[in-house]
C-alpha cells in the first residue's frame, strides 16, 4: 500500500465514522472504484483506533465528567448519561460479536447492494431530517432513548447505512434536538470502537510491525480528519441538519451503479 492510498483511505474512515455517509461502505467503495487492492486487517485496525483518539481528544471533558459523575452522582444528568452509554452499547456489541463476520461476507463485493443502501438511508435521512419534530435535550434523554438508539446501532454492521447515522437518525425519530442526537452518537461511539478496535488488534497484533508505515499513517490521518469531522458535523446540524449527507449519498450511489454497469 503506498503512503497515498493509506492517507487517503484514513481521511475516508476519519469522514465516514462520524459523517452519516457509511465508512465501511467508502472503504469498500472506493479501493473497488480506483483498482485498488483490498486493505489489510492490520490496517482496518489503524483506521479504528484513530477515529477513537479522535473522539476522545474532542469530547475528554464530557468522558471525564461522564464518568466521575456516573460515579460518585448516579442520578445526575452527566451521571445518568454513563448508564445510557452503557445501555446503547451493549445491543451493537452483542449483534456484531454474533454476525460481524457473516454481514461483511456478504456484503464485501457487493456493490450495488452497498449502492442500493446508501440511497434508501439516504431517503430515510432526508425525510426525517425534514419532519422530526426536535424537542429533547440532553438532560431530557431517558433509558428508552438509549435502549433504542443503541439497537438501531445494531445495524451499522450493514455497510451503506452508518454507525453515526442510524443513531442519529434514531435519536430524531425519538425526539431529540439534531445536536442532542448528534453529540449523543459520538459519546456512544467510543466503547464500540474500542471494542472492534482491541478485538482486530489482538489477533493482528503479530502483524503490525511489518505494516507499521501504513499502520501509523492511517492512524495518524483518520485521527486528524475524524476530530475535524466531529467539529464540521456539529456545525452544520446546528445551521442546516442533515440533508446534505442525503444528497451525497444518492450522488455516490450514482456513481457506483454507473460504474458497475460500464465495467459490464
Amino acid at each position: 500500500m503506498s503512503i497515498f492510498q493509506a492517507i487517503f483511505l484514513g481521511a475516508l474512515q476519519g469522514l465516514g465514522e462520524f459523517l452519516p455517509i457509511s465508512s465501511s461502505a467508502h472503504l469498500i467503495i472506493f479501493p473497488w472504484l480506483f483498482g485498488w487492492k483490498e486493505h489489510s486487517l492490520v490496517f482496518d485496525v489503524a483506521l479504528h483506533l484513530g477515529t477513537l483518539l479522535a473522539v476522545l481528544v474532542y469530547f475528554w471533558r464530557d468522558y471525564f465528567e461522564i464518568i466521575v459523575k456516573g460515579i460518585t452522582h448516579p442520578s445526575s444528568e452527566k451521571g445518568k448519561l454513563l448508564w445510557f452509554i452503557v445501555v446503547a452499547t451493549i445491543p451493537g456489541a452483542l449483534f456484531g460479536y454474533l454476525f460481524e463476520n457473516t454481514v461483511e461476507n456478504v456484503f464485501r463485493k457487493q456493490y450495488l447492494l452497498i449502492a442500493i443502501v446508501l440511497a434508501l438511508f439516504g431517503i430515510v435521512l432526508y425525510y426525517v431530517d425534514k419532519n422530526a419534530k426536535s424537542k429533547i435535550g440532553m438532560s431530557e434523554m431517558n433509558i428508552i432513548h438509549a435502549t433504542l438508539i443503541g439497537i438501531s446501532q445494531a445495524f451499522a454492521l450493514f455497510p451503506g447505512i452508518s454507525r453515526s447515522g442510524i443513531t442519529m437518525t434514531t435519536g430524531l425519530l425519538l425526539g431529540l434536538k439534531k445536536e442532542t442526537a448528534a453529540k449523543f452518537s459520538f459519546l456512544m461511539s467510543a466503547p464500540i470502537i474500542l471494542g472492534a478496535g482491541a478485538v482486530s488488534l489482538m489477533k493482528n497484533i503479530h502483524n503490525v510491525t511489518s505494516q507499521f508505515s501504513s499502520f501509523a499513517t492511517g492512524f495518524f490521518t483518520s485521527a486528524v480528519v475524524g476530530f475535524l469531522a466531529i467539529h464540521f458535523l456539529l456545525e452544520i446540524v446546528r445551521k442546516s441538519g442533515f440533508k446534505i449527507f442525503a444528497y451525497y449519498r444518492f450522488v455516490l450511489a450514482t456513481i457506483i451503479f454507473v460504474v458497475f454497469f460500464l465495467r459490464m
